[in-house]
């Protein structure tokens, strides 16, 4: 299970930059809106559904004032409240686009036809430099002694 979890984050290392990139853009965007939103609609003691539309729309056309006005003394407590449920959520979803994408055996992901998956196991009759090609970096020499026959499975290519 390690070892498949390593796997999945090697394949995925790459969209984990995307993936904070969105994180920060969203956080940035539609967080401190919403927690300003969301608090000045509850100002009455009741959710006013006007007021919180007409505010996130306000405020999400313009993300840099609406963070500035997060950070105040009067929004700051309900930003991070906000903040870190958005986060711990944007964990969970993260965590669970992982697991999806673990291989499901120790063969996925290996190229049929390199002989890279048998490290230590390949023939000392092969060469590494001249003969009929077998694989990406083994050939099978013709100047050797015995059977050279090849058994060649696949299609041929030739129009």
């Amino acid at each position: 299970m390690r070892d498949k979890f390593k796997r999945a984050i090697k394949k995925y290392k790459n969209k984990f930059i995307g993936a904070l990139i969105l994180w920060i853009i969203l956080s940035i965007v539609f967080v401190a809106p919403m927690s300003i939103s969301l608090q000045e609609a509850y100002a009455s003691g009741t959710l006013d559904w006007k007021i919180l539309f007409e505010k996130i729309g306000e405020l999400i056309m313009k993300p840099f004032t609406s963070l500035g006005i997060a950070f105040g003394a009067q929004y700051i407590a309900s930003f991070w409240g906000f903040f870190w449920k958005f986060t711990l959520v944007y964990i969970v979803l993260m965590t669970v686009g992982i697991l999806k994408g673990m291989p499901k055996h120790e063969y996925d992901d290996i190229e049929h036809g390199s002989s890279d998956w048998s490290s230590g196991e390949e023939y000392r009759t092969l060469s590494k430099t001249k003969g009929i090609l077998l694989a990406q970096k083994e050939y099978l020499p013709v100047d050797k002694r015995g059977n050279v026959n090849v058994l060649v499975v696949g299609r041929f290519w030739f129009w």
